[in-house]
């Protein structure tokens, strides 16, 4: 096995970037932390256990649909007797009057990505078949972010990432006049021209009250794909996945 291939597709999606207390943002694609949190959960891994075996996996992300941005207001506490209130850092309740806690949370909607992974055959292939039959359910950022199916190709290629540029259907609408479209790739390396600023999304630790993380760059290329690869009628994308699907296993 030489790498696999993922369909990150729902109503919505959320991959967290800067996200602090009442602020929850998203980034514009699924962030390694996201993605290394969605497998250890495919894994049965607990928080708070080690990741270091995950570290040479190697995501490659073609952004098919960006999606649209989304921000969902959210209340909690509001009305509560006294007794019952919010507590604060030190423990005691929230004052009179401020009971109310307030949050914004990002999403993308309609969104999808597909990402090819490459390490080593082993981890590979141990991700594989936690995937196809999983712990815990995977989500797509949050746990409110369920995927759309498929979610793993189960094929056999030699390379993912020649596959996401020659091969893999894209979830993109194309004229009959288009002969190339501009697809957005996200890689852990490239070009400086291309460099985004770093994004903090190494995890160092996934315990549920004190997360880390490391900072890395990303670059975010531009790159003309076949229009071929493309649908003329999104309805028609599902069809041409299955068809990729069934000629490569």
């Amino acid at each position: 096995m030489s790498g696999l291939l993922l369909r990150l597709a729902g109503p919505l999606q959320s991959w967290g970037e800067r996200s602090t207390f009442d602020t929850r943002d998203t980034a514009g694609f699924p962030t390694r932390s996201g993605l290394l949190g969605m497998i250890a959960c495919a894994l049965g891994r607990r928080r708070g256990e080690s990741l270091e075996d995950l570290a040479p996996l190697v995501f490659t992300i073609r952004i098919d649909r960006p999606g649209i941005r989304l921000i969902d207001y959210h209340t909690a506490g509001g009305g509560l007797p006294s007794g019952v209130k919010i507590p604060t850092a030190d423990g005691k309740g929230r004052p009179e009057g401020k009971g109310t806690v307030q949050t914004w949370r990002e999403y993308l909607a309609d969104a999808v990505f597909t990402v090819a992974i490459e390490g080593p055959d082993t981890l590979l292939d141990e991700i594989r078949r936690a995937l196809i039959r999983p712990r815990w359910q995977p989500f797509l950022g949050r746990r409110s972010c369920p995927p759309d199916q498929p979610l793993l190709l189960d094929v056999t290629v030699d390379d993912p990432v020649a596959e996401l540029h020659q091969s893999l259907p894209l979830a993109r609408q194309v004229t009959d006049d288009d002969t190339e479209v501009s697809v957005e790739f996200v890689r852990a390396t490239g070009d400086p021209e291309h460099i985004r600023s770093e994004i903090y999304d190494i995890p160092t630790t996934f315990t549920p009250v004190d997360r880390t993380y490391r900072p890395r760059p990303v670059w975010i290329e531009k790159t003309m794909l076949p229009a071929d690869l493309g649908v003329r009628r999104l309805r028609d994308y599902p069809a041409r996945l299955a068809a990729y699907v069934r000629e490569r296993q």
